[in-house]
C-alpha cells in the first residue's frame, strides 16, 4: 500500500508541475488574450456568439466526421516529399517604397500577406515576415525564398487589415514591429484584445462583426463580410471573430478572403457588393479532414464565380507547409479548373511581382521545378 500510495502522490505531483509549466507557457505575450470587459460585451450582443463562442452560418466541425487526429498524425507521417519545393521559391524585389499607383496595385508576400497601394493609400494585408506561422519559431518555417519582404521593406501604412488571429494571419513579432508604421487597423471583432495586449493603443484599432461597414473617406469604404472558419490562439476557440472584407477604393471593389471554407456567404456577399473586380481568395492548405473550414482548389473557383469577380487571385499557398499536399498542387488543381473559363482571370504573381487592377495580370507558370 504504501508503494501504491507513493506512486499516487508522485503521478499527481508530475500533473501539477506540467499544468503549471503549461499554464506558465501560455502567459507568454505571444498567445494574445480574450477579450473583456466593453469589447465582450459588445461581442455578446452579436447574433452569431452563442455559448461563449463565434459560430459559423452553417453548422462547421474544425474536424471531419470522418477524420481523427490519430488520421491527421498518420498522414502526417505519410506526406509526399515535395510538401516542401526542392528549390528557393523565386521572387520579385519591388521597393514598394516608391510605387506608383494610380490603379490599385496588389504585391503579394506568399501565403495571405500582400499590399495594396492605390494612389496614395497603403493597405496591407495579414502581414506575417517573422518566417514562421507558429508561437514557437522553429516550427512551420517558410520555404526557402519566399520570405525576402521584411517589415524594414514596407512604407507607412494607411490601413492594416487583420482576418482573424491565427498565427499564420496575426503574427506577433510582425506586429510589435510594424505598429510604428501603422496609422490605422482594420481587424475582426475580439482580435483587437491582442493588439492592445501588445501595446497598439485603441485609438487606432477599428474592429468588425459580420456586415458591419466603415466610411473611411468618400472613396474608400470597408465592409466586413462573413468567412466559414474558426480562430484560436491557445486551447479555447471561437473568442474572436474570423472575416473577410469588402474594399471600394478609388471606384474599384475588392474582395479579400481570409481563411474559408466554402459555403453559400459567397454567393450572398456576390449579390449584395460584385462583381468585384478582384479577389484575393485562399488556395492552400486543405484537407478532407478538414474541409470545412478551407476550401479545395475547385471550390477555390466556385466561391470566385459566387462572388462575380472579373479576376482571381490565389493566396494561402507558396509559403508554409501547413497541410500534406505538394507545394504547389494548390495552383496547378486551380489553374486547371479555371481554364475553360473566358469569364473569369486568374492571375498568378511571383512573390514581389506587382498585379495592376485594369492593366497587369502575371501569369506565368513561375511554380514548375
Amino acid at each position: 500500500m504504501k508503494i501504491v500510495k507513493k506512486m499516487i502522490i508522485w503521478i499527481v505531483g508530475i500533473v501539477i508541475v506540467l499544468t503549471i509549466s503549461v499554464w506558465a507557457f501560455m502567459q507568454q505575450a505571444v498567445f494574445g488574450k480574450d477579450p473583456e470587459g466593453q469589447r465582450l460585451e459588445r461581442i455578446k450582443k452579436v447574433a452569431t456568439y452563442k455559448d461563449g463562442v463565434f459560430q459559423n452560418l452553417s453548422v462547421t466541425s474544425v474536424m471531419s466526421e470522418k477524420g481523427s487526429y490519430w488520421q491527421m498524425l498518420k498522414e502526417y507521417f505519410s506526406k509526399p516529399n515535395d510538401v516542401v519545393p526542392q528549390k528557393e521559391i523565386p521572387s520579385i524585389q519591388t521597393d514598394l517604397k516608391v510605387l506608383n499607383a494610380e490603379k490599385p496595385t496588389i504585391v503579394w508576400f506568399g501565403h495571405s500577406s500582400y499590399l495594396i497601394k492605390s494612389r496614395a493609400i497603403t493597405i496591407l494585408i495579414d502581414p506575417v515576415f517573422s518566417g514562421s506561422a507558429s508561437p514557437i519559431g522553429a516550427f512551420v518555417q517558410a520555404f526557402k525564398g519566399a520570405n525576402t519582404y521584411q517589415v524594414e521593406d514596407m512604407p507607412e501604412i494607411d490601413m492594416l487589415f487583420l482576418s482573424h488571429d491565427h498565427y499564420d494571419h496575426l503574427d506577433y513579432e510582425t506586429i510589435l514591429k510594424i505598429a510604428p508604421k501603422v496609422k490605422k487597423f482594420y481587424v475582426s471583432l475580439g482580435v483587437g484584445a491582442h493588439l492592445e495586449h501588445w501595446g497598439i493603443s485603441t485609438d487606432k484599432i477599428m474592429e468588425f462583426a459580420w456586415w458591419e461597414n466603415a466610411k473611411i473617406t468618400d472613396d474608400i469604404e470597408v465592409i466586413a463580410t462573413p468567412a466559414r472558419h474558426f480562430s484560436g490562439r491557445g486551447f479555447t476557440r471561437g473568442k474572436s471573430l474570423w472575416s473577410s472584407f469588402v474594399l471600394k477604393i478609388h471606384g474599384y471593389k475588392l474582395f479579400m478572403g481570409g481563411d474559408s471554407g466554402y459555403d453559400t456567404h459567397f454567393k450572398e456577399i456576390g449579390e449584395k457588393y460584385g462583381p468585384f473586380d478582384i479577389a484575393m481568395l485562399e488556395n492552400g492548405q486543405y484537407n478532407l479532414l478538414w474541409h470545412q473550414i478551407h476550401t479545395l482548389p475547385e471550390e477555390t473557383y466556385l466561391a470566385a464565380k459566387d462572388l462575380k469577380t472579373k479576376v482571381l487571385m490565389p493566396v494561402h499557398w507558396a509559403k508554409f507547409p501547413l497541410a500534406n499536399h505538394s507545394w504547389n498542387e494548390p495552383i496547378k488543381r486551380l489553374k486547371a479548373v479555371a481554364a475553360a473559363d473566358k469569364d473569369l482571370k486568374l492571375t498568378t504573381p511571383m512573390i514581389g511581382e506587382p498585379v495592376v487592377i485594369d492593366s497587369l495580370y502575371p501569369n506565368k507558370i513561375w511554380w514548375e521545378f
